[in-house]
C-alpha cells in the first residue's frame, strides 16, 4: 500500500476533455428537454396551417412525450450492453430525422409521426446522456459541479422552449421550431467521437420480452394519464387502460424475475436509495411540472401577457436555476450531502407553490410573480441533482445505463401523472364556480390556485418520503 494517500497509484487519470464533452451532453439534455415545451406557443400556428381540431392539438405533445417515457427503460440497458457513446448517436440520428420530418410536415399525421419519432430518439439519448457524464468525472468535487451543469441544462431547456417558442413563430414559423434540432444534431455527431469515449460494453442479449411489457405497460399508462382529461377520469377508457397497464406492469415483473439476462435485474431495486430516490423525482416532477405550466397560463390567461412576454417573465427564474445548479449546489452537496439538500429543496419548492396558491386575478409580477418563482427556482436547484445522485448513488457501473434510464422514466412518467391529475382537479375548480355563477375569470383563476396548492401537496409528501427513506452515503 502506498504511503503517500493524497496520490494512490491505482488513480484514475481525468479524461483531458471532459469539460468539453460535458458541454456536448449539456447541449444535448437541453434539446431533449426544450422539445417537450417548445411547441406550446405555436400550437395556433400549426392549428392554422394543418387543420387541426381543438381537441387533436394536444398530440403534438403526447405523441413525443408518451414515446420518450416509454422506451427510456430499453434506451437505459442498450447503453449498458452496446456502449453509451454508440446509444448516444443512433439517438441523435433518430431525433434529427424526426426533426426534418416534423419541420415539413404536411399533415397531421406527418407531424404527428414525426413528434413520436423525436420522442424514440430522446429516450436513447437521456440515460445514454447520464451515464456518459458519470463515466467523465472521477473527483466527487468535479462530478458535483458537472451535474450542476446538466440539471441547468434540464431547466433551461424547459423554460427557454418556451421563449424561443415564440421568438422563432413571431419571428420565422412554427416549420423552424422543428428545424432548429438539425444544426444542432449535426454538430452533435460531429464531436461525438473525438469528445466522447465509446464506453464499457457488455455481453449480453437484448430482452425483447421485457422490452415490449415494459414499454408497452409505460406507453399504456402515459396514454391513459394524457387523454384522462378528454375521456373522462371515470371513464371506462381511462379505467380499462389504466387496469392494463397495471396487469402488464405485473407480467413484466414475473417474466423478469424468471429471466437470466432481464432488462430490468430485480436486485437494481435492492441499491441503496435507488427506489426512494426515483419516488421522489417521479413526486417532484408531479409538482414542478404543473408550476411551470399553471404559472404560463396564469401569466397569459389572467394577466394577458402576451406569448413572447410570458416567456420574458420566466427568465428570472431560469437565470436563477442556472446560476444556483452550476455556483451553488455542487458545494452545498459536498458540505451537507445530498439528502439534506434534498430536503431543503422539496421544502422550498413546496413554499413557492403556496405563494402561488394566492394569486389575485389582478396580480402584479413583481408582488405576485417574481418572488415565488425565485423561491421556485432554488427549490428545484437544491433538489434535483441531489434527487438524481441519490437515486444513482449505489448503481454499479455496469448498470449505470439502467439505473439513468430508470430515473428519467420516473421524472417524466410522473411529469405526466402529476400534469393529468393537477389539470383535472383545476378544471374541476373552475366547472363548479362557473355553474355557481362566478365570473369566468374569477372561476378560472381559482382553478389556478387550486391547481397550485395541488401541487404543493404532491411536493410536501415528497420531503416526507425523502425524509424516511433516503440514506445518506459517503461521498
Amino acid at each position: 500500500m502506498t504511503k503517500n494517500n493524497k496520490q494512490p497509484i491505482d488513480k484514475p487519470t481525468p479524461y483531458s476533455k471532459r469539460w468539453s464533452a460535458l458541454f456536448l451532453l449539456c447541449t444535448a439534455q437541453f434539446i431533449v428537454i426544450m422539445d417537450t415545451s417548445i411547441i406550446g406557443v405555436a400550437l395556433p400556428a400549426i392549428k392554422a396551417d394543418l387543420g387541426y381540431s381543438q381537441s387533436g392539438l394536444q398530440w403534438i405533445f403526447n405523441a413525443y412525450v408518451i414515446l420518450f417515457g416509454g422506451f427510456l427503460l430499453l434506451g437505459g440497458r442498450l447503453s449498458d450492453l452496446f456502449g453509451a457513446r454508440k446509444i448516444f448517436m443512433w439517438g441523435f440520428i433518430i431525433l434529427s430525422a424526426a426533426s426534418l420530418l416534423a419541420g415539413v410536415a404536411w399533415s397531421e399525421a406527418a407531424l404527428n409521426t414525426g413528434r413520436a419519432l423525436q420522442g424514440l430518439g430522446s429516450a436513447l439519448i437521456a440515460p445514454a446522456a447520464l451515464t456518459l457524464v458519470l463515466s467523465k468525472f472521477t473527483d466527487p468535487k468535479e462530478l458535483n459541479k458537472a451535474l450542476g451543469f446538466w440539471g441547468a441544462s434540464a431547466a433551461a431547456g424547459g423554460s427557454a422552449g418556451v421563449f424561443l417558442g415564440g421568438a422563432i413563430t413571431q419571428w420565422l414559423s412554427w416549420h423552424w421550431i422543428f428545424l432548429i434540432n438539425i444544426p444542432v444534431g449535426l454538430i452533435v455527431l460531429a464531436y461525438s467521437k473525438s469528445l466522447l469515449f465509446a464506453g464499457a460494453t457488455r455481453k449480453g442479449k437484448v430482452d425483447i420480452a421485457g422490452a415490449i411489457l415494459a414499454t408497452t405497460a409505460l406507453v399504456v399508462m402515459v396514454y391513459a394519464i394524457v387523454s384522462g382529461e378528454g375521456a373522462g377520469w371515470k371513464s371506462l377508457q381511462t379505467i380499462g387502460l389504466l387496469g392494463l397497464s397495471l396487469l402488464l406492469f405485473l407480467v413484466f415483473f414475473i417474466v423478469q424475475k424468471q429471466k437470466k439476462e432481464p432488462l430490468v435485474p430485480m436486485s437494481i431495486f435492492k441499491v441503496p436509495n435507488l427506489s426512494g430516490g426515483n419516488l421522489v423525482m417521479a413526486l417532484m416532477a408531479a409538482g414542478w411540472i404543473p408550476l411551470w405550466f399553471f404559472l404560463n397560463l396564469y401569466l397569459q390567461q389572467t394577466l394577458n401577457y402576451s406569448a413572447f412576454n410570458s416567456g420574458l417573465a420566466l427568465l428570472p427564474m431560469t437565470i436563477a436555476i442556472m446560476f444556483l445548479m452550476v455556483g451553488v449546489t455542487g458545494k452545498l452537496v459536498a458540505k451537507f450531502g445530498f439528502k439534506a439538500n434534498l430536503i431543503a429543496g422539496l421544502i422550498a419548492l413546496t413554499g413557492s407553490l403556496l405563494l402561488f396558491s394566492t394569486i389575485p386575478p389582478d396580480g402584479t409580477f413583481l408582488i405576485n410573480v417574481l418572488p415565488a418563482s425565485l423561491l421556485g427556482a432554488l427549490g428545484m436547484s437544491l433538489a434535483y441533482i441531489p434527487g438524481t445522485i441519490a437515486s444513482m448513488s449505489g448503481a454499479k457501473p455496469e448498470e449505470m445505463g439502467l439505473a439513468s434510464g430508470l430515473v428519467n422514466t420516473s421524472y417524466q412518467v410522473g411529469s405526466a401523472l402529476g400534469l393529468g391529475i393537477v389539470v383535472a382537479i383545476s378544471a374541476a375548480k373552475t366547472n363548479t364556480l362557473k355553474a355557481m355563477g362566478e365570473t369566468d375569470i374569477a372561476a378560472l383563476n381559482a382553478g389556478f390556485q387550486t391547481a397550485f396548492f395541488s401541487a404543493a401537496v404532491i411536493c410536501a409528501i415528497a420531503a416526507i418520503i425523502a425524509a424516511f427513506s433516503i440514506k445518506t452515503l459517503k461521498q
